[in-house]
């Protein structure tokens, strides 16, 4: 659209002067309208703020018109379960305006239906917190007995989305942005490649049945290539990836319009084709032997913490690993819960739909089995899965985890306007395309901040929120502080609705009733 306005606009300078000069002096009017629309193309071109504006000068402009006539009560989206129901309304210029520092507090009064089935809220205290005087950087230190270089780790991270799902340019404002604020930035399963490095933000590195940067000829996982990289000093924790939310039991895809020369070295594979991974890992084959290679890949790491990633599908799987754990007493370090909701640039419609376990279910679930098996004190627990503020934060560590990851939200505020083109190569905004004349529009500087503000605000009402609740310490949020609507006259609070386990009560054979059979079928020796 670029190069369009600049011939366009050479175009109707030459020819309307030229009719001006010969014609009639009439056209010396068109002529100045056409000068002052093409210096405000070439502002918009220049201007580091709006990828809109700046990939398509002028015309772009027509946006940010129709923002500013829309009412600021619609500025929202609604979010959905599993069966499309609507669950709440997130108001998504609130990521924006924390992106641009500016204020995010709302006028006349909430925007939810309070008596709605599925209204949730956090229970606040007579006597809250002072904020001023809390810890407003909270971070949770991972890494257990075995591991050699623990990592002290914020809240709330980049979730995994890799190079070539997004544009270099928004890999390096999201690496920025974790430099800046602190916080570290999830490779995805496309390996790490040098926009990953250029800024120096703390990386985990996250390993897909690909095995894209530790990857052999065969397509298998190659230890050597694998140690070249998780030595770099910027990789602070290895993640393997055993599924994800968005399409569980189906591996990562990439279009052939992202797959260019540069990616396809990054991943050794042929450049210009679609690139299925495969849908399960080559590298082991039963519960043992994943949590061997797990234990392979913090030896060779130097002792960095390593997890996995998965979302939970056959509840007797996920207690075959932990059965395998024990048995070994071998342990991750870190469990990264991602739920079903969790977004992709490209999956199936059934899987996106109607496979695997929403977020709060899995939690839940994960927290209990750990705490029950009496292993918890060595796994951090880690939630994705549409986290956006800081209730989500509060939600999630109420059920269980230590900290989140965010992929949504930080595309929000890298300038994603959610058109539903991250499959297509056309992304609008230059967040998840490939295409030159697109990524151009995303400034790194300028968006690199924006990443930075976000997450900085965000912490900044989860801290908030704790100290309403009249908690000081995260490990004090519990199931009881929220509640959640089930009808007009009916109020649960998660413990009610996902009942705790005690701490060790599945080794003395108390297992929940709806977990016995899973827990009967599970085996260390192999899966299902």
């Amino acid at each position: 659209m670029r190069k369009q306005f600049v011939i366009v606009s050479a175009f109707l300078l030459v020819a309307t002067l030229l009719l001006a000069m010969f014609h009639s002096w009439y056209w010396y009017i068109l002529f100045t309208i056409v000068v002052v629309l093409t210096f405000m193309g070439y502002d918009d071109m220049t201007q580091k703020k709006h990828a809109i504006k700046r990939i398509y000068p002028l015309f772009g402009r027509l946006r940010y018109v129709m923002e500013e006539l829309r009412p600021k009560v619609y500025q929202y989206f609604v979010e959905s379960d599993i069966d499309g129901r609507p669950l709440n309304r997130v108001d998504r210029s609130t990521v924006y305006q924390r992106a641009k520092n500016e204020t995010d507090t709302m006028p006349f009064g909430t925007q939810l239906d309070v008596y709605a089935e599925g209204y949730e809220w956090l229970s606040h205290s007579i006597a809250p917190k002072d904020f001023e005087k809390m810890d407003h950087d909270p971070r949770v230190l991972i890494g257990n007995k075995d591991c050699q270089q623990p990592y002290s780790c914020s809240i709330l991270n980049v979730s995994a989305m890799s190079y070539g799902s997004l544009s270099g340019n928004a890999i390096e404002a999201l690496n920025g942005g974790a430099k800046i604020g602190g916080f570290a930035h999830n490779t995805g399963e496309g390996g790490i490649s040098p926009a990953h490095l250029k800024h120096g933000g703390d990386i985990i590195w996250q390993i897909g049945t690909g095995y894209f940067g530790c990857r052999n000829s065969e397509g298998g996982f190659d230890a050597n290539k694998f140690v070249e990289r998780a030595t770099l000093p910027n990789v602070k924790m290895i993640e393997l990836k055993i599924s994800q939310g968005a399409k569980p039991g189906h591996g990562g895809i990439l279009p052939a319009t992202k797959n260019t020369p540069e990616i396809a070295k990054i991943r050794a594979i042929e450049p210009h084709i679609t690139v299925a991974s495969p849908p399960f890992h080559s590298a082991f084959k039963t519960p043992k032997e994943m949590v061997l290679f797990l234990h392979q890949m913090r030896t060779l790491s130097g002792g960095k913490p390593v997890g996995f990633k998965l979302c939970i599908g056959i509840k007797s799987e996920f207690l075959a690993i932990c059965k395998a754990m024990i048995e070994l007493d071998i342990y991750p370090d870190f469990i990264t819960v991602d739920g079903a909701e969790g977004g992709t640039g490209a999956a199936p419609q059934e899987f996106s739909n109607y496979v695997g376990a929403p977020l709060l279910d899995a939690l839940a679930f994960v927290q209990n089995m750990l705490v029950g098996l009496n292993i918890r004190q060595h796994i951090k627990v880690i939630a994705s899965g549409k986290v956006i503020t800081g209730f989500h934060l509060v939600r999630a560590m109420a059920l269980g985890a230590d900290g989140c990851n965010s992929a949504r939200a930080m595309m929000l505020a890298l300038g994603c306007i959610q058109a539903l083109l991250c499959n297509t190569n056309k992304c609008p905004t230059g967040v998840a395309t490939q295409d030159p004349t697109l990524t151009v529009g995303l400034v790194v500087d300028d968006k690199k901040q924006r990443v930075a503000n976000y997450q900085r605000a965000t912490i900044k009402n989860f801290v908030e929120l704790m100290g309403a609740a009249g908690i000081d310490d995260m490990g004090k949020i519990t199931r009881s502080h929220i509640y959640r609507r089930i009808s007009l006259n009916q109020m649960h609070t998660f413990e009610e609705i996902f009942p705790s386990v005690e701490e060790g009560s599945m080794l003395q054979g108390n297992v929940p009733e709806k977990y016995q059979r899973d827990y009967q079928n599970a085996s260390a020796d192999k899966w299902a």
